[in-house]
């Protein structure tokens, strides 16, 4: 071997050495994991890590059950929720790449039902990019209530979305809308003569090879291996049976696994590139990845991401992390939390799956980001653990309207008065019946949701839900009385941050 080979050898070694010292030792990365599992008391996570295109970290902590023994793998099936947003704004962009639709194209011309608001301008002007991009003028996660456990169709939930009130002017805000990318999936339909969950079966699963993905719970018996969600209440998780989002599942339909989620990392951060196949185009990549929603970001303060903007593109957000472009989202379905982001310019990518809704998805996400591009270390778990604790201890809605029970009252009807059937705007029917002097509240859609009336004091009763929810516990509903005191609608308060009964305002229907 001549010396000018051994000098390029000997460089080359070199520079293989320092890459691979570059990645954080996996020991440290799964003793911190383990540890924030256990002190956040989640019941289980799996925890992936891409970069330049392999899968270098897999980590799976605590149960896929409490009360049970078996642990996660990296094949164990979680729901992404709303991490699902990213495959639908692909999915339109091939469409668009294939001339079947422009970013631009009116909603209104593809689903004539379509409407917002009671005002015509508005309906005709909404676009796809207004869509995916949550500019539309609703408030966040308004409108959640018409679909949640709902056996109705997605035109149904389209039409009734057109109810919503309106939060902010058109085009001037961000309102985070689930039913907007329901209605995605309705356009995706409608243009292209396929459901949404077969066109992403075609177009991402089975080029990528995301084998146990999948966007039905009807396919989980035969599938295995996957974990269960868990609702949290005082302090305690509970087990609560998947949820079947097929009909919404454009907004958050997908079941998927550590293994599957990194080749969609892997796909992403090669530019919807797979083997010599390119899915995504240039223009489609940067569209997605472009603000559409700009997010405010405060500059006369030090922030620990070293953030300098934030926004929302089309079923992305989209910041910086030290400087580095940051792409990613979150997902929230009943009993599950889930997180994906990306360092595109790094070739890094974070997943994070848990089965609980006390979840760390975003400490675990900082804290690998922080091991891989030595950003810091902070110790993010301990950090946002405080703070949620404190979000938790600061948040009496529900102890304030206990606190604020009058006892001794009587309601003013006998309990028969109250039952009837009563209709709200952006719901439909919803029915008070009574039975042996017991009041049952049933929601025609959404049986799941019925409930038996308990008096709590005056006109207002606690709602004593017929099954365990992940999003709400404790609620009371109201009947309202006209001046000659008869019962002419109802009021909700059910103190939460995602499914808002305030907003049905049922009024009672004259026989």
């Amino acid at each position: 071997m001549n010396k000018r080979l051994i000098i390029s050898f000997l460089f080359l070694f070199s520079w293989v050495n320092v890459y691979a010292q570059k990645l954080p030792d996996p020991k440290k990365l799964d003793a911190y994991f383990a540890k924030m599992v256990q002190d956040w008391d989640v019941p289980g996570a799996s925890i992936g890590v891409v970069k330049d295109g392999k899968l270098v970290f897999v980590g799976n902590y605590g149960v896929k059950e409490i009360g049970k023994s078996e642990k996660p793998d990296e094949h164990t099936l979680y729901a992404i929720a709303s991490n699902s947003k990213a495959f639908t704004s692909a999915i339109i962009g091939m469409l668009v790449q294939e001339g079947k639709l422009k970013w631009n194209d009116r909603v209104k011309d593809y689903l004539p039902y379509f409407s917002l608001f009671g005002d015509p301008w508005i309906s005709s002007q909404v676009t796809v990019r207004d869509l995916l991009s949550h500019r539309v003028g609703l408030g966040t996660f308004s409108g959640d209530v018409i679909w949640y456990k709902s056996q109705a169709t997605p035109e149904h939930f389209i039409k009734m979305a057109g109810q919503l009130p309106q939060a902010y002017d058109f085009r001037a805000g961000y309102g985070y809308s689930n039913l907007m990318y329901i209605t995605a999936g309705e356009l995706i339909r409608v243009v292209s003569g396929k459901t949404w969950a077969e066109q992403v079966q075609e177009r991402i699963f089975a080029p990528l090879g995301m084998d146990r993905t999948t966007t039905t719970i009807a396919d989980m018996g035969k599938k295995g291996n996957f974990t269960t969600p868990h609702g949290r209440e005082e302090g305690k998780n509970f087990p609560i049976k998947f949820e079947g989002w097929e009909h919404v599942g454009a907004t958050g339909g997908i079941i998927s696994s550590v293994h599957d989620m990194a080749k969609w990392m892997v796909f992403n951060l090669d530019h919807g590139i797979i083997g010599q196949d390119t899915l995504l185009s240039r223009s489609t990549r940067n569209l997605v990845w472009t603000q559409h929603n700009v997010f405010p970001v405060d500059h006369t303060a030090k922030n620990d991401l070293g953030r300098h903007f934030n926004g929302y593109g089309l079923g992305w957000t989209v910041g910086d992390f030290h400087g580095k472009l940051m792409v990613g989202h979150t997902g929230g379905y009943d009993g599950m939390i889930t997180a994906v982001t990306l360092i595109p310019e790094e070739k890094l990518g974070v997943v994070v799956l848990t089965n609980g809704h006390k979840s760390p998805i975003m400490a675990a996400t900082y804290y690998a980001l922080d091991q891989f591009l030595g950003t810091g270390s902070k110790d993010w778990s301990g950090d946002m653990l405080k703070r949620t604790n404190e979000n938790e201890k600061n948040d009496t809605r529900i102890a304030d309207l206990k606190k604020a029970k009058v006892t001794g009252t009587k309601q003013t009807h006998p309990s028969n008065v109250y039952a009837g059937t009563y209709h709200s705007d952006i719901y439909g029917k919803i029915s008070v019946e009574e039975k042996d002097g017991n009041l049952r509240l049933l929601f025609a859609d959404s049986p799941r949701l019925n409930a038996t009336l308990r008096h709590w004091h005056y006109d207002t009763f606690e709602i004593l839900w017929d099954e365990k929810h992940a999003w709400f516990s404790f609620g009371i509903v109201k009947f309202n009385l006209d001046g000659k005191l008869q019962v002419i609608g109802m009021d909700f308060e059910v103190p939460n941050d995602d499914i808002f009964f305030e907003e049905l305002k049922p009024v009672k229907i004259k026989p």
